[in-house]
């Protein structure tokens, strides 16, 4: 039930997709209802919702804010007043909509290279494209997307099949994964007779293809819930057989990439105030994790948390 200006709000929102030709579809969407987080633990359970109903109440809380703070004027605040009040109401991810997803630093091992120098890892940095619902024109790592499932409710709720999902959509082309395109009509669209080729040779293996949680944050800006993670593929015959065929799909306008060995421009990246705040919280996250494991490949300046008062 919205009351008069949560109402409104949902109609423009409506009337600005058409205009802006955003794709938003009503997908089944995870909500998180409790958590249960601890050091080697990550547990919870989950609900499912509609995707529209999200975009159309939480999702517009960035935008309020950032309409606020242009007009110099954050006292009068209706839809956070009413959505996300206090840091009870962020707390209480089961009294409301929580939604979110999980995006993840992909970090994948190169040869030297006479023309690029010594061996390292590649870091992918997207820019999101002017037709995405969230992070329009903002930087974030890739893949990155909403928590949700397309046929399997209950398996999916690992945050590793989302990854791999994304994986699939969003570096290896893959458009019926994609389901913001079209609905999904496959029984088991991540089969492995599906999956593309790379997806193919990094799952043959065990070890080829990493992936671990390196945070877990509510956000305060959007009441999301952001599982940060880190994608690391160690074998270099990865690179030399695929490197020529990741891609990004339409949620980017640019794809970039960076070296392990650059200190000087990664730090210049970390310093952009075109980041996502989440995007930002799943880079920082992921480099400090590399530096642990990645050996002589990662030459970066140590990042360290300083707690708040």
């Amino acid at each position: 039930m919205l009351d008069e200006h949560a109402t409104s709000a949902a109609v423009n929102r409506l009337a600005e997709t058409v205009a802006m030709n955003t794709r938003l579809m009503n997908a089944p969407l995870y909500r998180l209802l409790s958590t249960d987080i601890r050091e080697r633990h990550l547990g919870g359970t989950f609900g499912v919702d509609h995707f529209v109903h999200y975009a159309l109440t939480m999702d517009l809380l960035e935008g309020e804010l950032l309409d606020a703070l242009a007009a110099g004027d954050t006292t009068s605040l209706p839809l956070r007043d009413r959505y996300l009040p206090d840091v009870g109401a962020v707390l209480d991810v089961g009294g409301r909509l929580c939604a979110g997803g999980a995006l993840a630093l992909t970090a994948i091992a190169r040869p030297a290279d006479s023309y690029r120098g010594e061996a390292d890892y590649v870091l992918l940095v997207q820019e999101r494209s002017g037709h995405v619902l969230n992070a329009t024109r903002r930087l974030a790592v890739i893949p990155k997307g909403f928590h949700q499932p397309l046929t399997d409710v209950r398996r999916e709720t690992q945050i590793g099949a989302t990854l791999r999902r994304e994986m699939e959509e969003e570096l290896f082309g893959r458009p019926d994964a994609d389901n913001t395109v079209a609905d999904t009509l496959t029984a088991d669209p991540m089969h492995p007779t599906r999956l593309t080729e790379p997806m193919r040779w990094l799952l043959a293996e065990p070890g080829r293809l990493r992936m671990e949680c390196t945070g877990f944050g509510l956000n305060l800006v959007s009441g999301n819930y952001e599982f940060a993670s880190l994608i690391v593929i160690d074998d270099e015959e990865f690179w030399t057989r695929y490197g020529g065929v990741v891609e990004a799909n339409w949620e980017s306008a640019t794809l970039r990439q960076y070296s392990t060995t650059d200190a000087e421009l990664v730090t210049e990246l970390l310093g952009d105030v075109a980041w996502s705040n989440e995007g930002l919280f799943a880079m920082t996250q992921g480099l400090r994790r590399l530096a642990e494991i990645g050996g002589e490949r990662v030459k970066l300046p140590a990042i360290e948390w300083e707690i708040g008062q």
